[in-house]
């Protein structure tokens, strides 16, 4: 583990080098709770992607260093960066001593840092250099938790909790675990908790069985429990009563709309998804039984503080902060925290605290700053200050000291240690940036004065591009000649059907690392254009794009930017389980209030296809196969005929599941793109394209019945197929397809682990160029959004700038013809189809030496190649309903070493060969899932 400190002084620039950032001189305009910087030169200021440039993702400017999500980072403060994983919650000993933070994607659970000295004391979890060793990583949302006289500390997981022993030097010592029973397949999952003040009761809110707990802190044993609403987060004890923040809301009624989160149906929107109501459950805990009612609050109530008679209410879904009296549990004022009139949607509020003199500290989690309030009285409204740049996602803050020290979940972005990847025959290990390299970190620094937190404001502006250029796109147009990509919202445009590709996993350099046109590292390009012709092929049609990023992680993370332009709080919060929800999909605290790409398209009039994008359900015949899918969509190529098997997939959310088409395959790597290809292929010649087409193509996340390189050849063939009928039909004049990864967790790359293949493919593209400019999931969202005159759904994708550099306004209407797949189709498979091998000619078929048979796994090595053939069946790609992203990633990296090699060489960079058990990172759930 590598830490670094960075020192910032709060009355840096007292001068005025804020008013004057990136060359141009900026003014503060003040209304509310809003504040806006205008340029004075005509009004016309750097929208983020703009003032991006060509700069890469860790490139440090005068605004900071660029992040993969459209933003500059150059926070206050003195900074404590741990970059072995995020930090998700924290608490501090009850002396001020000490900070306990929860700790994922690393291995790392537990990070302990002395406050004093300002650096990490011990990490416990369980990679190979944790301080402690303990027996999995899975943590919660919220806590952990010191008891009163700071001997104990207790940190949430899936089934009770850690009770570490504190020492007198303030690491803690070997955990005894405590469990909560479960309710029927409901785990507890429990969130924070807090002590009653003479220690004797630990009270706990249970965040899987949607109830609060009272345990005995030295048996374990449970005193008393009460129900209350969905979901239950964060806790505050107030005098006698207790107050819970219910991130899911109030229980359902006779007659609501409902959806799924975690086995119990909350009220929900239809359309969007999304929860309809927050509460606080206040528990009464007198008496001998202890009554519970329920306060109204916005939707996704986090975090709880209470002082001065009042408890601040963090609704991270609402934008707001409910100030609550506890004298009367009413609502008594409610706090806007949206800094930037070009959106009320997308700022996260996930942590609040009151100063001694009276400031009231808001983390505005997606736009990584702190919102600074004066605070006198619950029914005087609190007058606006400004805002403090932080780092990626602030998480949590409070006060130390007469300090304010924040925790930030993702730190510096995804900067730590580079790993090695291999993914087996025809392929060689490959070792750069990877998603998962992530950092978490602290800032501590003194509150500076109003003026100099006025200042500051302008700095958090241009780190997030909310400035008047940004504005001028979000305005209505009407009347200008059409152009590719509007100027205005509702200008016309000269594409009316978009395509939206989504793929797996993979890294820019893994796939055109061997293109010597772009930034490209030849030695990561684990599949390049032997693997992936087609996608070579378009790069050199329409253009290479070298310095695009995926925001998202993973695929929980990655869907939920493609399709909301977001990742909630909710799932960023939820890594260290994601037992209670993974894929978001199913889940309604997954989604924004504010909708989706295809609800905002069907608002603006257009109309939505949909092909397996974002869909959580799917029924196959039983024992169905891939070598059965592949043999069909070859007898659908050859003959013409409909596929001979059945499929059924759906979407709980009733807007969605209406345009699917639910005989398209969702995520299953045992269905190859070519057969979901066929099936789509019958639609669009019955029916033509809608405005949005949204496809997901899965088959390059490997994990299926082939080797890892035949899945994304036939990725690779589905996506060139595709393009090839589209661009040889009548809608090809006025169409544009972007081709983009949902994540690119299972691949290195050299520049940085989000960096991933972008394509736009079109007659409007720069056809044959090789574009640099810094390009993001949010800008392609951005760009479809300006295309087909949709309203952003939040303020990420209102800030952002459409792809212009992208299009050109002189059209080549030349189409696309498919290449040939070089690598089979079938290569790796045990068992062959019944209708043969894949007849790829030979001499395209180059997979030397590589594809030299297997060796004999040696007799010494049997039984652990056993333990692996078992953990193998147990995975979820051989289920009838795969899920994505489910099996752990050091394992299957591992396994597909292992069987490469015949379990006759150890995983590049250890000594042996491991077990299942072994592999370093091996506990799920995890939020490093990949499968």
């Amino acid at each position: 583990m590598h830490v670094t400190r960075q020192r910032r002084s709060p009355a840096e620039n007292r001068s005025g080098v804020f008013r004057r950032l990136g060359g141009r001189r900026v003014r503060i305009v003040a209304a509310g709770t809003a504040a806006l910087a205008i340029a004075a030169s005509g009004g016309v200021a750097y929208a983020s992607t703009h003032a991006f440039g060509t700069h890469k993702v860790g490139d440090t400017t005068g605004l900071g260093t660029l992040l993969a999500s459209d933003q500059f980072n150059k926070p206050l403060g003195d900074r404590l960066l741990v970059d072995n994983g995020k930090l998700l919650s924290s608490t501090v000993s009850p002396d001020g001593r000490y900070l306990a933070a929860l700790t994922t994607d690393r291995s790392i659970a537990l990070t302990i840092v002395d406050l004093k000295d300002y650096k990490v004391l011990q990490q416990a979890g369980t990679a190979a250099d944790a301080d402690l060793k303990i027996s999995n990583n899975n943590v919660g949302q919220e806590g952990p938790t010191y008891s009163p006289d700071g001997r104990t500390l207790w940190m949430p997981q899936v089934n009770g909790f850690d009770r570490f022993p504190v020492n007198a030097d303030g690491t803690v010592g070997a955990p005894t675990f405590v469990t909560i029973p479960n309710d029927g397949s409901k785990h507890p999952l429990p969130a924070q908790a807090v002590f009653s003040a003479d220690g004797a009761t630990l009270y706990t809110a249970v965040n899987g069985q949607n109830r609060v707990v009272a345990l005995d802190p030295a048996t374990g044993t449970i005193k008393q429990s009460w129900t209350v609403g969905n979901a239950p987060r964060d806790l505050a004890l107030v005098g006698g009563k207790l107050y819970v923040s219910n991130e899911g809301g109030r229980p359902a009624k006779d007659g609501d709309q409902t959806l799924n989160s975690y086995g119990t149906q909350v009220p929900a929107d239809p359309k969007t998804g999304a929860v309809t109501t927050g509460t606080v459950s206040v528990i009464d805990l007198g008496g001998s039984g202890g009554s519970v009612k329920s306060i109204d609050v916005g939707l996704h109530p986090t975090a709880l503080h209470a002082a001065n008679g009042v408890l601040f209410v963090a609704n991270t879904g609402s934008d707001t902060v409910s100030v609550v009296d506890t004298s009367k549990d009413a609502v008594v004022q409610t706090i806007t925290t949206q800094p930037w009139p070009g959106a009320k949607v997308g700022y996260e509020p996930d942590g609040v605290t009151l100063t001694a003199d009276g400031r009231l500290l808001v983390t505005l989690g997606r736009a990584n700053a702190l919102a600074v309030y004066r605070y006198k009285s619950p029914k005087e409204p609190v007058g606006y200050v400004g805002l403090l740049p932080t780092d990626y996602f602030p998480e949590n803050v409070t006060t130390v000291g007469g300090q304010v020290v924040v925790t930030n979940l993702r730190g510096i972005g995804e900067r730590g240690p580079t790993r090695t990847i291999d993914k087996g025959a025809g392929t060689s290990p490959a070792t750069g940036h990877n998603t998962h390299d992530s950092t978490g970190s602290l800032l501590r620094f003194k509150l500076p004065d109003d003026r100099i937190v006025r200042a500051y404001t302008a700095r958090v502006f241009q780190q997030n591009g909310w400035d008047a250029a940004s504005l001028i796109g979000l305005r209505t147009g009407g009347r200008a000649k059409a152009v590719p990509v509007p100027v205005r919202l509702g200008d016309p445009s000269t594409i009316k059907h978009v395509f939206l590709l989504v793929k797996e996993n993979r890294s820019y350099d893994q796939v055109f690392g061997d293109d010597k046109r772009g930034n490209g590292d030849p030695s990561l390009a684990q599949f390049g254009e032997n693997a992936t012709p087609n996608q070579h092929a378009l790069a050199r049609q329409f253009g290479l794009y070298d310095n695009a990023y995926d925001v998202g992680t993973n695929s929980a993370e990655g869907h939920n930017w493609l399709m909301q332009s977001d990742n909630p709080e909710y799932t960023e919060s939820g890594a260290g389980l994601y037992t209670r929800s993974y894929d978001t999909e199913d889940d309604a605290l997954g989604h924004q209030r504010s909708g989706t790409l295809w609800s905002g398209v069907q608002a603006a009039g257009g109309s939505v296809k949909n092909y397996g994008e974002f869909l959580q359900f799917e029924t196959k015949p039983s024992g169905a196969t891939w070598q059965q899918f592949y043999c069909d969509a070859r007898t659908m190529a050859d003959t013409g005929q409909n596929t001979a098997i059945k499929t059924d997939s759906s979407s709980p959310i009733p807007s969605l599941n209406d345009v699917t088409a639910h005989d398209y395959p969702k995520f299953d790597t045992n269905i190859p793109d070519i057969y979901r290809y066929e099936i789509w292929k019958r639609h669009f010649d019955a029916e033509g394209p809608a405005s949005l087409n949204m496809f997901w193509l899965s088959s390059d996340h490997t994990g299926g019945a082939p080797n890892p390189i035949a899945q994304v050849a036939d990725n690779d063939l589905a996506v060139g197929r595709i393009v090839d009928h589209i661009s040889h039909s009548k809608y090809w004049k006025d169409s544009a397809i972007f081709v983009i990864e949902d994540d690119t967790q299972d691949g290195v790359d050299h520049v940085d682990g989000a960096r991933g293949p972008v394509q736009v493919i079109s007659p409007y593209a720069n056809h044959g160029k090789v574009d640099s400019h810094y390009y993001s999931q949010i800008t392609v969202v951005r760009t479809i959004e300006q295309i087909l005159g949709v309203r952003p759904m939040n303020q990420k994708d209102s800030a952002a700038t459409p792809m212009y550099t992208a299009f050109t306004g002189r059209p080549d209407y030349t189409p696309f013809t498919a290449v040939q797949n070089r690598v089979p189709l079938t290569y790796g498979l045990k068992t062959p189809p019944a209708c043969g091998d894949d007849p790829v000619p030979t001499a395209k078929a180059s997979l030397a030496p590589a594809q030299s048979p297997t060796p004999a796994v040696p007799a010494g090595e049997k039984g652990v190649a056993n333990l692996w053939d078992a953990w193998n069946r147990q995975q979820h790609q051989n289920d009838q309903n795969p899920m994505p992203d489910r099996a752990n990633p050091d394992q299957m990296d591992h396994y597909t070493w292992y069987l490469t090699h015949g379990f006759t060489k150890p995983y590049p960079g250890e000594k042996k060969i491991l077990t299942p058990a072994e592999v370093p990172g091996r506990y799920l759930p995890s939020p490093d899932a990949d499968g």
